[in-house]
């Protein structure tokens, strides 16, 4: 099993200068608590494995010290549009598309959307409730590992109406599609807990 410091050091080989909240992000999801993050990036600075520095949008980044100086994080307005696939949707991408196919079905929705804290997706319809927690694509399959658990436990802890109907939410990839064929089906049977997998073309199919 990977370490933080693993994880961060793999992490920040592929996407270079990311800030303490962007890498807790990334590796635990958006709720998760930043501290161990930054005092694993502190660690790893004084080690001489990373460098913190600022970028060009005034926020202090992290870089591996054997990547180019001249590497660096370019205001989001510089950013290139990438057409989305499932590979690389985020969690908002998720909650939008999954937004519009429940409204279709004629549910009532509630989205936490980026930062916010709460419910990633409440919908209601007549007497019905159904909670769902959300996740991205994430870059690398350690961290789809991570978002799958997490999102598993975070559901978990919402689970306190027995009325309600309870599922989670990835972009429709084939290692979380693995991963959920993976989990017994005796836990699915007891937590009543259902998947949802999302496509960029917004089709949505539910487990």
């Amino acid at each position: 099993m990977a370490t933080l410091a693993d994880r961060i050091v793999m992490l920040l080989g592929h996407t270079p200068g990311l800030t303490d909240r962007e890498i807790t992000d990334s590796l635990n999801g958006h709720s998760s608590p930043q501290q161990p993050t930054n005092q694993k990036c502190r660690d790893l600075e004084g080690r001489g494995v990373l460098v913190r520095r600022k970028r060009k949008d005034g926020l202090i980044g992290n870089f591996l010290a054997s990547q180019p100086e001249k590497i660096d994080i370019a205001p989001k307005k510089e950013v290139a549009y990438r057409q989305p696939t499932n590979d690389n949707l985020s969690e908002d991408d998720v909650k939008r598309m999954l937004e519009k196919w429940l409204i279709d079905k004629g549910w009532q929705v509630r989205i936490a959307w980026g930062h916010e804290r709460g419910i990633d997706i409440e919908a209601s319809k007549d007497k019905l409730l159904w909670i769902i927690e959300v996740k991205g694509s994430g870059s690398l399959q350690p961290m789809r590992v991570n978002y799958f658990l997490g999102a598993l436990g975070e559901l978990l802890q919402r689970m306190n109406n027995p009325d309600a109907s309870y599922s989670i939410a990835f972009p429709d990839i084939q290692q979380f599609r693995g991963l959920w064929d993976r989990l017994p089906d005796l836990a699915k049977l007891r937590t009543g807990i259902t998947v949802l997998f999302v496509g960029t073309d917004g089709n949505v199919v539910q487990l």
